[in-house]
């Protein structure tokens, strides 16, 4: 994941928490509701200053912005807005958490959210896990899946406690072909797959030293990762791996191909669209867009306005940013 940030919202400048939430009060207050003024104010804060505003509007009005937004706004429109009032870290692990409860897990939503996080991001999530439910992250996926994608899950949640993958840490060259080569010998160069060393270096490094390790990795057998993960690897181990090794490579094309996919075919994920552009709108929604438009010669505004309408529509575009 390339440290070059691209965001599509960033805050406003003379940022005044209480007059935003003056503003938000008198759109929710009285007969109908202020869609526009909601959206205009929303998706143009950062995600700190809707924070500000959230404690403004308890401190002035002795209300909870969240649950007077929920009261007066409805449907996807209604997550939208919510996503956005809900500091990050948190928000991810409401939608963690909700992809592993009831009937079945949605083993997907598991790969979006903790495959392409830095080490930072997840040891943030870990952490809000814990906070918001009072019991671990990784003992709530332990009891949802199985196998060897149990186990790639765990060492990613766990090994941010081991000061893994920390991405300020600099690369090291010689351990980088050292584990290209443990890479090689434990899937191509043997007969059967040894997993347990994929998961082992994919969890564990940081996004920087993988990229040596997938460009050492490379020299040494002449083909890519990627190729031999789809090679060696099946099932939902290897939508694992792929998504660290895309992310590593290219983070914004993982998510435009997640987004994409999320709009074909019948129906529309409308939770996976609204998760992406809310959470990524503050790191590299830019980029997404933009390799969005290189993969498929169309403009992600263009495809989400034909699968989407009203002031759930109107809300993403906002997010996007000017074309």
């Amino acid at each position: 994941m390339s440290p070059h940030r691209e965001p599509t919202v960033v805050g406003v400048q003379n940022f005044n928490a209480a007059e935003d939430a003056a503003a938000l009060r008198a759109a929710m207050k009285g007969f109908g509701t202020d869609e526009e003024a909601i959206i205009a104010i929303l998706t143009t804060r950062s995600n700190a200053q809707r924070q500000a505003i959230s404690q403004a509007f308890t401190h002035e009005y002795g209300r909870d912005i969240i649950e007077d937004l929920k009261s007066e706004l409805g449907g996807h429109f209604e997550d939208v807005i919510i996503a956005l009032m809900t500091p990050p870290a948190e928000y991810l692990c409401r939608e963690l958490h909700h992809c592993m409860e009831g009937m079945g897990t949605d083993e997907q939503v598991l790969v979006e959210i903790l495959c392409t996080r830095t080490k930072p991001e997840i040891a943030d999530i870990v952490d809000s896990y814990e906070r918001l439910y009072n019991r671990p992250l990784a003992e709530h996926m332990c009891s949802e899946t199985s196998g060897d994608f149990r186990r790639l899950l765990t060492l990613i949640v766990t090994s941010v406690r081991q000061g893994a993958r920390d991405e300020e840490a600099g690369v090291d060259h010689a351990r980088a072909a050292e584990a290209a080569q443990q890479l090689y010998d434990a899937g191509e160069a043997k007969w059967g797959t040894d997993e347990e060393i994929f998961n082992k270096i994919l969890a564990h490094e940081s996004f920087a030293q993988l990229r040596l390790i997938f460009e050492a990795y490379k020299e040494l057998s002449g083909r890519t990762i990627e190729q031999a993960i789809k090679a060696e690897i099946g099932g939902e181990l290897k939508d694992a791996l792929s998504a660290i090794v895309e992310c590593v490579e290219n983070a914004a094309a993982w998510f435009a191909q997640r987004l994409r996919s999320a709009m074909q075919g019948a129906g529309t994920e409308d939770k996976t669209l609204v998760r992406i552009i809310a959470s990524r709108a503050e790191i590299d929604l830019g980029a997404i867009k933009r390799e969005y438009e290189r993969l498929y010669d169309k403009t992600l505004e263009s495809d989400i306005s034909g699968e989407t309408s009203g002031d759930y529509k109107r809300a993403l575009v906002a997010l996007l940013g000017p074309a």
